[in-house]
């Protein structure tokens, strides 16, 4: 029995094997996409296209439901096999989730009527969380039940997003696309905790890793889901001392996390100083954010970057250069021009960041050059990898 599943899994096409192949492949592509056509729009140089609500919902949508999204649904994806003992979603159904994913992009830059777009846009958590629920729920995998609920918060702030968009109600709008934003960190930092420790043990060859403290893993998901739920329903949308008070304590919270890793012989590896790099983004968004509300920070879209770009793209970028190796059968050993994507990232956060409050222009066509070309190298140099077989022969 074993010997038919492995020639069956070994018959599907390489890239419909397991879903990090179409998923980082897709989600990075996009990404590549998404910032350039974005800012040509902003520039007014696409005259009277408009997508569904205006290009400003849609590049603030589309960066986290449609790219972030669709990394954590290929991460998970493939990491449920690993944890539970069965076999991932391949081929055909794989296929189909991947062509709903991208008939969602595709509607926001149509005109299909709004709950057309709807449908196709929240079919796909549900349909991820389904998956993934299904799978942990029959190996009793209690530990990453909370995965699944904070897919289904996903999902519900995405509906938030798109009643807001039915309703043509901006305020609406970012009250969904915010709740995701916080909702996605929680996500990272969940995933962060657990294989930035272990990366960094495996990549350093320590004997011991760092242990982790459970109850502050579980403070800072809880925290960042009243986070995600207090933009939700509209409260964090202003300055408030008590909602600023819970991001410095997450901001406390993600850097004590990140100073317990730390290890002076990660700054030799790519893989892994691009990994606490971008976590130290998160650290510095949650107290960018607490600043703000506590009035002594004037902008909170500089923290919101520090947020999407430093730490959203760059943990994403370094997780699917580590996780694609593996996966692959390959050493642990980035290709060349990965180590300049990794940096490239890095600096598209400071400019977005910082340079943006001194020069607009040059801040903001920096970032987007710096952003655009770091995923570039990644389409690039793991494109082929993604829809190879695996270098060891092995299904997957």
């Amino acid at each position: 029995m074993q010997v038919l599943d492995r020639r069956k899994a070994l018959a599907i096409a390489p890239v419909w094997r397991l879903g990090f192949r179409p998923f980082f492949l897709g989600g990075c592509l996009f990404a590549l996409l998404a910032v350039p056509l974005w800012l040509a729009a902003y520039s007014g140089w696409l005259g009277e296209w408009q997508p569904a609500g205006g290009w400003l919902a849609w590049h603030r949508h589309e960066l986290l439901f449609g790219f972030a999204l669709a990394i954590i649904a290929g991460f998970l994806l493939s990491a449920v096999q690993t944890w539970t003992g069965q076999p991932g979603l391949q081929g055909r159904p794989l296929t189909l989730l991947a062509l709903l994913w991208l008939a969602a992009r595709l509607a926001w830059l149509s005109d299909l009527p709004v709950p057309v777009l709807a449908v196709l846009e929240l079919a796909f958590p549900l349909a991820v969380a389904a998956v993934m629920g299904r799978a942990l729920w029959q190996a009793r995998q209690k530990r990453n039940y909370p995965i699944v609920a904070v897919l289904l918060l996903l999902t519900a702030a995405d509906a938030v997003a798109m009643l807001g968009l039915a309703a043509a109600s901006d305020i609406l709008q970012r009250q969904g696309v915010l709740a995701g934003v916080w909702l996605v960190a929680a996500m990272l930092g969940l995933i962060g905790g657990r294989v930035i420790p272990f990366f960094t043990q495996r990549g350093l060859g320590r004997v011991e890793g760092v242990k982790p403290w459970p109850w502050l893993d579980l403070l800072l998901l809880l925290g960042s889901a009243l986070v995600a739920i207090l933009y939700a329903v509209g409260i964090a949308l202003q300055a408030s001392a008590w909602v600023g008070l819970l991001f410095a304590l997450l901001a406390i919270g993600h850097l004590l996390r990140l100073a317990r890793w730390h290890d002076p012989g990660m700054w030799r590896v790519p893989l892994l100083w691009s990994l606490h790099l971008a976590y130290a983004w998160l650290g510095l968004a949650c107290l960018g954010m607490a600043l703000w509300h506590l009035g002594l920070l004037s902008n909170p879209s500089q923290p919101l970057h520090a947020l999407t770009v430093g730490s959203i793209g760059g943990l994403i970028l370094a997780m699917v250069a580590r996780v694609s190796l593996g996966h692959t059968g390959r050493p642990l050993t980035p290709p060349s021009g990965m180590t300049l994507a990794f940096i490239l990232v890095q600096l598209a956060c400071l400019f977005r960041v910082g340079l943006i409050e001194v020069s607009p222009f040059w801040g903001l066509w920096l970032a987007a050059g710096c952003w655009s070309l770091a995923f570039a190298l990644f389409a690039w140099r793991y494109g082929p990898m993604l829809c190879s077989a695996r270098v060891d022969g092995h299904p997957g």
